[in-house]
């Protein structure tokens, strides 16, 4: 049968970038199955925020959709994916493929009632998680971390910048805002990587209603294009790793759209 062609599914173009980029299958076993269908199964996921097993019949069965999801989550592959997509993109942007700014912030999302660990937020007056995302001038993700919402900005950015900082060794300049701000934080930053200052962007105490501000509203922006796929719109994993891997998937869907 034919598999259905759904607004979330690869196109040929798309597909024939994505491929090379895959894990090889296993000469072992059963014959796999095929590997396109399953990203459009996962794909449909993360836009439409559905049950897996509300997976339409005309995709594979979703216990196999949610064996390679979880298998190439535990494994870090959705994150690399989009690493070697974030390269492309911005060489398409004539921006080398290793950034040299990058820009800090934190969202907290409403949890689902799952069984995993969660917090409140007091400052949000939201009980879920916060989702600490790093992304480059352009918007693209460089590093994700799931916490719970009680999690502070500093103890969140912490564990994602320890996280990530040692494979961006190029990052000069990191813009933050006012959550972040304190001599405790800049003197942690300057002790993993020394020649990575931290800039605030503060926001005016007379400035009334929404405002722009300069390079915050890129983070923003990222946040915007992450709650289009409703699978991000609330918090419904269980586990951590999942909760990011999904953020990560997002993205992989996004910069698939910007280059072909």
């Amino acid at each position: 049968m034919k598999i259905a062609i759904y607004d979330s599914s690869l196109t040929d173009a798309q597909w024939d970038l994505l491929k090379p980029m895959l894990p090889k299958p296993s000469k072992r076993g059963r014959p796999p199955t095929d590997r396109r269908q399953i990203i459009d199964a996962i794909l449909y996921v993360t836009k439409g925020g559905i049950q897996w097993r509300l997976l339409p019949s005309d995709f594979p069965p979703c216990k196999t959709v949610f064996h390679v999801f979880r298998k190439w989550t535990l494994d870090h592959t959705w994150e690399s994916i989009n690493a070697r997509l974030r390269a492309h993109v911005r060489e398409t942007h004539g921006k080398r493929c290793r950034p040299t700014a990058a820009i800090l912030d934190s969202q907290s999302v409403k949890s689902d009632p799952h069984g995993g660990v969660v917090g409140y937020d007091a400052g949000k007056q939201i009980k879920g998680r916060k989702r600490h995302l790093l992304v480059d001038t352009l918007g693209l993700v460089l590093g994700i971390a799931v916490t719970p919402a009680s999690t502070t900005d500093r103890d969140g950015a912490q564990a994602l910048l320890s996280r990530v900082l040692g494979w961006f060794t190029w990052l000069r300049l990191l813009w933050v805002d006012g959550g972040y701000s304190g001599e405790a934080f800049a003197q942690w930053v300057q002790g993993i990587r020394s020649k990575l200052v931290v800039q605030v962007v503060k926001r005016s105490d007379v400035t009334k209603g929404f405002r722009v501000l300069p390079r915050r509203w890129v983070v923003e922006r990222t946040f915007g294009w992450l709650m289009r796929h409703r699978r991000l719109v609330r918090d419904y994993e269980t586990s951590v790793s999942s909760a990011e891997a999904w953020a990560y998937i997002a993205m992989i869907r996004i910069q698939l759209r910007r280059l072909a």
